[in-house]
């Protein structure tokens, strides 16, 4: 009697399994089918240049040939004179065509099917800007930027003649002479530096699609010359009400009522002094001012803000000069000017750095050159030696935040060592 219940309750218990067995294999089925039923299909990424989807285009690139314009280069590939001049009236107010420039690279893009149509033209403006001509239907103009990557390079040497010379040698050397210039040109002068002067740097270096395009601002520099060493930090608090600008480690402004020089990159040919040789009249007389020797054409620019308060001509004396008076104290004079800068004349105001004349030979001078003169309550007194105010520096109640944001690079210009050899300066990413 108890076999048979057994065997039953044997029977019944595998009839449950196989049910719960079937169910699970019809649900997991189920669900399996759904999954696979809504799975779309691999889509690959569009291939993209200037934001443009180029699978179905054919993609010529080139550069601008001599003499080549819109009309020319568009004209080759089909488009009507109609179609560019409707082109040229859209270019109107959003991107001046005579920016256009031999040498510079250009992209076509045209069907990849039998008609070939013109479908967009893209100049190439800078490494870092394009322009985008849209030629399909509706005629088109837009300016596009490609993604710039900024990171921290450091540049450090010794001198053995001048900066110039010093840097020429590195990519960045002309960007970071002149960046120098700008930065140090209150309190250094840079024509007085001597062999064994040394100076080390920390820069934004710009990229675009691992390939290197120019420099940023320099974010802090230490130069030494003379014995003395100036530092520079860069630094900016909108909340503080702190504009952008360079102080010295102590948060005072390296930026000055004067300038050091009214050139760049030229030389000093003589000084002030009270006893000078005259090179054409052949006798010796007071040199109440600062030459510098460069080319013919070289910009000059007043050391500080003011208003033009003489132009004029001596033929047997300063040439072509003008006088700039800054204030009640200060007057500059440039003299043996080749020309003037447009717009130069008696009243105009002009700021520090503006662009005044072009270095020249008139009147008595034997070569090129500028003879640049200060007065000081209307005696002369020697350029070199001018003192000069500072801007305003960090606000006292600032001072904390601004030595914070400068300590990560003090310890990095500290860090860095000297190359004491011109013209092979190290430049190398910081991590």
């Amino acid at each position: 009697m108890k076999r048979p219940l057994i065997e039953i309750f044997v029977l019944a218990l595998a009839g449950i399994l196989l049910v719960v067995a079937a169910n699970w294999i019809f649900y997991t089925g189920r669900q399996i089918d759904e999954l696979v039923g809504s799975r779309q299909p691999f889509v690959p990424e569009p291939e993209l240049e200037y934001g443009i989807e180029v699978d179905s285009l054919h993609v010529e690139k080139g550069q601008i040939k001599l003499g080549q314009n819109l009309s020319t280069l568009l004209g080759g590939y089909g488009m009507t004179p109609r179609a560019v001049d409707k082109l040229v009236k859209k270019c109107d107010g959003v991107f001046d065509l005579r920016r256009i420039k031999a040498g510079q690279p250009y992209t076509i893009m045209t069907l990849r099917d039998s008609s070939k149509s013109l479908q967009y033209f893209v100049y190439e403006d800078s490494p870092l800007s394009y322009v985008i001509f849209d030629l399909r239907d509706t005629l088109s103009v837009a300016f596009g930027e490609r993604e710039v990557l900024v990171s921290t390079s450091q540049a450090f040497g010794t001198i053995q003649s001048s900066l110039w010379n010093a840097l020429a040698s590195t990519s960045d050397g002309v960007a970071l002479a002149s960046a120098m210039e700008g930065v140090y040109g209150w309190v250094i002068d840079f024509f007085g530096l001597q062999r064994g002067d040394s100076f080390k740097l920390l820069y934004e270096s710009l990229s675009v699609e691992g390939k290197q395009v120019g420099t940023g601002k320099i974010l802090a520099a230490s130069f030494t010359t003379q014995g003395k060493t100036y530092q520079a930090f860069h630094f900016q608090n909108d909340s503080l009400g702190v504009s952008a600008d360079y102080f010295d480690e102590t948060g005072q402004s390296l930026r000055r009522a004067f300038l050091k020089s009214p050139m760049k990159f030229s030389r000093i040919s003589s000084r002030f002094s009270a006893r000078r040789y005259h090179p054409v009249l052949k006798i010796y007389r007071p040199h109440h001012g600062v030459d510098y020797a460069a080319p013919t054409g070289t910009p000059v620019f007043t050391i500080g803000a003011g208003t033009v308060a003489e132009v004029g001509f001596q033929r047997s004396g300063a040439g072509r000069y003008l006088k700039i008076r800054h204030n009640s104290v200060y007057t500059t004079v440039y003299m043996h000017l080749n020309g003037y800068a447009k717009g130069i004349k008696n009243g105009v105001k002009v700021n520090q750095g503006d662009l005044i004349g072009y270095v020249g030979r008139t009147g008595l001078a034997t070569g090129p050159h500028l003879d640049f003169r200060v007065y000081k309550n209307g005696k002369p007194i020697d350029p070199l030696k001018m003192e000069s105010p500072p801007a305003k520096p960090i606000p006292t109640e600032c001072l904390a935040v601004y030595k914070n944001a400068i300590l990560p690079l003090v310890e990095q210009l500290n860090a860095l060592e000297e190359n004491q050899t011109e013209g092979k300066i190290s430049k190398q990413p910081l991590r």
